[in-house]
């Protein structure tokens, strides 16, 4: 395989740069900080889309579409909201030629505009609980731009929520904080992640408690792939999201807000892509299975043909490439880095001996196969291929996680990966000396594992990282 990307141990950064451009996947806008994504990055986000929409859906919410502009007055009624996201605000002063009686904002997140309408909405307690999602484009003015992990511009998806009880508001956050991100995370993407709490210093502003999903990039460093937020009433009391009680009073409801962008692209470049280019999962991936005529002549591209339609027969994403007039090598080349999970190459000479060749992108091995099997070992090749990419993503972050007991030796194990450190050996004094050090408190758990309620409860761990 010709080499067209910077070996990622020699220069990580470059690597990923390499990899956006050389596999097509996404390109720098006109405007710093945005980016195109081109369409084999696309369908990548699309696929993620899907998946998150099922799980969102079925956790019970609803989509819908709010303004891009949000008037200013509305931010600035959660002071704690505004004063966290002012330095990141893109703010329009003029419309059709004139200056605006009051600026409106960008949106770089909902909660204000959103609580508007669900004070408008919400009278009862049985309109309790609204849940409530949208997929739309949001705007943060970055000054440190990278595509995918820090764009001035990106997609996503924000649930916001009003429940009738704080129990319902967390219980809800967590829901979606399991059952949608981690199980997407996990299970489709194949990132491991630790889930647990924000500390007061990093949890989102106006929130009453941030829960996260961490995951271990390929050079130790950590990524925040998603977020869920519990924000008690303090929205509800800016915008007077109130209801009637099943006891006649006037009750002020609890809110929750959660999202995940395409910056789980930029995750799934940095945790499964290997110097080759990408690798996707099987779940995950818009085309499962290539199918590859070598050469043409012999009957070989109506063999391939047949092959691309028992694999879409069997449920498979398939593609198939015929195109002759490219060289067999240059198309390689192209389909590794796009990291399609089996490629199946049919060939004049293997066709003649009732083969195809299957390979797996995982690691990269060639097998001659029967083609009345083909189908068969495709499909075992993903379910294996799933699994594997997994398994080796978690190997990889036990490999560079250390049980530590200071605060110093959690920032010197930092420097390769991440450190798991008692909290109460930390604090907020200790956070504030890491963060001078570029290290952050990505999350705290329990000793078991589980998410804690707040950070105050005693024997709870710290996972201390360097972070995109």
């Amino acid at each position: 395989m010709a080499r067209v990307l910077t070996p990622r141990a020699e220069d990580f950064p470059r690597w990923y740069q390499d990899l956006i451009a050389k596999a097509k996947l996404a390109d720098n806008g006109p405007v710093r900080g945005t980016m195109v994504i081109r369409p084999a990055g696309y369908a990548i986000w699309e696929r993620m889309q899907a998946e998150m929409d099922d799980r969102i859906k079925a956790a019970g919410a609803e989509n819908a579409y709010f303004p891009l502009f949000i008037p200013e007055s509305y931010l600035k009624r959660e002071a704690e909201h505004v004063e966290g996201f002012s330095p990141e605000l893109a703010v329009v002063t003029h419309g059709g030629g004139k200056q605006l009686a009051e600026p409106v904002v960008v949106r770089p997140t909902s909660e204000t505009v959103i609580g508007e309408f669900m004070a408008k909405w919400i009278d009862s307690y049985r309109d309790l609980p609204l849940l409530l999602n949208q997929w739309a484009n949001v705007v943060r003015w970055e000054l440190r731009p990278r595509v995918f992990l820090r764009t001035s511009e990106f997609l996503w998806q924000e649930g916001h929520t009003a429940h009738a009880s704080r129990e319902d508001a967390r219980a809800y956050a967590r829901k979606i904080l399991h059952e949608a991100y981690e199980d997407l995370m996990v299970n489709v993407i194949g990132i491991p992640v630790v889930v647990g709490l924000k500390t007061t210093r990093e949890r989102f502003a106006g929130a009453t408690a941030t829960y996260t999903c961490e995951g271990m990039m390929g050079d130790g460093k950590a990524l925040q792939l998603g977020t869920s937020h519990e924000l008690g009433q303090n929205f509800a009391k800016a915008f007077d999201i109130s209801y009637s009680s099943a006891e006649g009073g006037r009750e002020l409801a609890w809110t929750t807000s959660w999202g995940t962008s395409t910056r789980m692209l930029g995750g799934l470049i940095m945790c499964h892509g290997d110097d080759n280019g990408l690798r996707v999962p099987p779940r995950l991936a818009p085309v499962q299975a290539y199918v590859m005529v070598v050469k043409d002549g012999d009957g070989v591209t109506e063999a391939a043909a047949k092959l691309r339609d028992a694999l879409r027969d069997a449920g498979v994403r398939v593609a198939l490439d015929d195109r002759t007039d490219t060289p067999f090598g240059r198309r390689a080349v192209d389909a590794e880095l796009r990291g399609y999970p089996v490629r199946v190459e049919v060939g004049p000479r293997d066709l003649a001996a009732g083969n195809a060749v299957v390979v797996r992108r995982t690691d990269g091995s060639k097998s001659p196969v029967p083609v009345a099997d083909v189908v068969g070992a495709v499909l075992a090749a993903l379910d294996a291929d799933q699994q594997a990419l997994h398994d080796q993503a978690l190997a990889f972050r036990t490999s560079r996680t250390v049980d530590v007991a200071t605060l110093d030796e959690a920032l010197e194990a930092t420097v390769t990966g991440w450190a798991r450190v008692p909290w109460s050996a930390v604090g907020v004094e200790g956070e504030a000396k890491a963060n001078g050090q570029g290290v952050t408190v990505r999350c705290l758990v329990r000793a078991d594992g589980s998410v804690p309620d707040t950070e105050d409860e005693p024997d709870l761990t710290a996972i201390l990282a360097r972070a995109y």
